[in-house]
């Protein structure tokens, strides 16, 4: 009886006294994806047979935002966990800043400050190696990804958009050319996989995977585009809709078969980096994240590349259609659909990884760790989250900010100094400004949005003297 239970103790103490080791992370993040531009998202025209097959085994965001609707500050809030005003990265890097408007914007800055701790930085402290391929867009020489944290940095610098197109040569001077024919995405992905193939199994690792799919140019992927030019023929809703948005028009049907290719290329790819992390027994026990750094591209002065219908507007503006996103996550041990339906923003996966690897962060963050959300113990302890973009955009898009707090969304407008309030659960799209029926509620929201914006020391417009209309 004295050896059984000796048995059972030493037992009991080889469990207690073993660590879990820390999961190995993916980290996804698509370049200008729609909100419904998946298949699992509602898309009938693109395909996306591997994410959708992903999202059976993630956790599903009906609610995701983007911290921005344009892509480097959502960039560095994900980077950082900050809110991208905390940051001073407010714009695409370096952004236009046009001086013939009246109101001037703010001048943010250009790169990722090095005295900022990143997410990689923080993972290598505690033995991770790191990873990174792909756009990364948060300043030049000096302050690419090997300057913050990152171990390794295989196409990772200044430029927003592939500066050769999407076949090599690629004019990136952190990628070196492959053979005439080369796909980019094909290319940073077979990077990505000799990574997880060669590296050492005893140290975990973080791969970002930054594709720069789907953003322009627009360049058909030319193993799919003659596929999706048959299928857009052969469907009903095959000609351009579109609907005016100032003095820009928004896309109202997904018809772009140039565009249907890429998106089913990006796909084609990340099943390509799930297999590999099942032939090395690596995808279970991982933590995979895939979003999306803004909305779709749907609100241009001329026709746009998608459609993120019923959403209203697209990339730039800050309407539900240029910041929802879409977003999976895929917790260690865990193989199931799950929808969520809290809101949640960008700066959030800085803290949600950090609790799913056992850290945490020596400095305030703005995001809120997922984690107790994901494993069904607690809502998230948010009011409110909020948009500052007082820039002028490519899109049409004029400075502004907004704010949404519950099923409300104020949207306030710095040059026409105009406010306007939707209730998005009877109004997603945004179409019903009840600023003038409910004039405390818009005032309430005005001021907790002035707040937000003093506790992030939020930079500002200013009146263009030498405006001459």
């Amino acid at each position: 009886m004295k050896k059984f239970f000796l048995i059972v103790l030493i037992f009991i103490f080889s469990a207690c006294s073993k660590t879990d080791p820390k999961p190995n992370v993916i980290f996804i993040l698509v370049d200008d994806l729609g909100w419904n531009d998946l298949g699992y998202t509602g898309s009938k025209f693109y395909e996306s047979p591997n994410i959708d097959k992903l999202s059976n085994d993630s956790f599903e965001f009906h609610t995701a935002y983007a911290a921005s609707s344009v892509c480097s500050p959502t960039r560095a809030s994900i980077m950082t966990g900050k809110h991208p005003a905390r940051v001073n990265i407010t714009d695409w890097i370096p952004g236009v800043d046009p001086k013939n408007r009246p109101l001037l914007g703010p001048q943010d800055l250009h790169q990722l400050p090095l005295d900022e701790t990143t997410i990689a930085e923080k993972l290598k402290q505690s033995g991770y190696k790191t990873f990174y391929a792909g756009k990364w867009h948060l300043g030049s020489q000096g302050y690419y990804p090997e300057e913050n944290g990152f171990d390794i940095n295989i196409g990772g610098f200044e430029k927003g958009s592939p500066m050769g197109g999407y076949y090599s040569p690629y004019k990136n001077p952190k990628l070196s050319d492959g053979p005439e024919g080369e796909y980019l995405t094909d290319r940073l992905t077979s990077e990505s996989i000799s990574f997880i193939e060669n590296h050492d199994k005893s140290q975990p690792f973080v791969l970002f995977l930054s594709f720069y799919n789907v953003h322009t140019p627009i360049q058909p992927n030319l193993k799919h585009v003659n596929y999706f030019k048959e299928k857009l023929d052969s469907m009903d809703d095959n000609k351009v809709r579109v609907r005016q948005e100032g003095k820009a028009i928004s896309l109202l049907n997904q018809i772009n078969h140039k565009y249907a290719s890429m998106v089913y290329a990006m796909d084609e790819n990340v099943g390509r980096l799930i297999n590999s992390l099942k032939e090395n027994n690596l995808y279970q026990d991982a933590l995979i994240i895939f979003t999306s750094d803004n909305g779709g591209l749907s609100t241009q002065k001329r026709v746009a590349p998608t459609s993120v219908f019923p959403l209203r507007a697209g990339k730039g503006w800050l309407y539900e259609g240029g910041i929802r996103i879409p977003q999976l996550i895929k917790t260690p041990g865990k193989s199931e659909n799950v929808k969520i339906e809290d809101v949640t923003v960008s700066y959030d996966l800085f803290p949600t990884i950090l609790d799913y690897v056992g850290l945490k962060s020596e400095t305030e963050l703005d995001g809120k760790s997922l984690m107790p959300l994901l494993e069904g113990k607690s809502k998230i302890e948010r009011e409110e989250v909020f948009w500052h973009f007082p820039h002028y955009h490519g899109s049409l898009w004029k400075p502004g900010s907004a704010i949404r707090k519950g099923d409300w969304k104020l949207v306030q407008h710095f040059e026409s100094n105009t406010l306007e309030l939707y209730n998005l659960k009877s109004d997603i799209g945004e179409m019903d400004d009840l600023s003038s029926k409910f004039p405390e509620k818009t005032q309430d929201l005005l001021n907790r949005l002035n707040n937000l914006r003093k506790e992030t020391n939020a930079n500002s417009v200013s009146i263009n003297k030498n405006f001459k209309q």
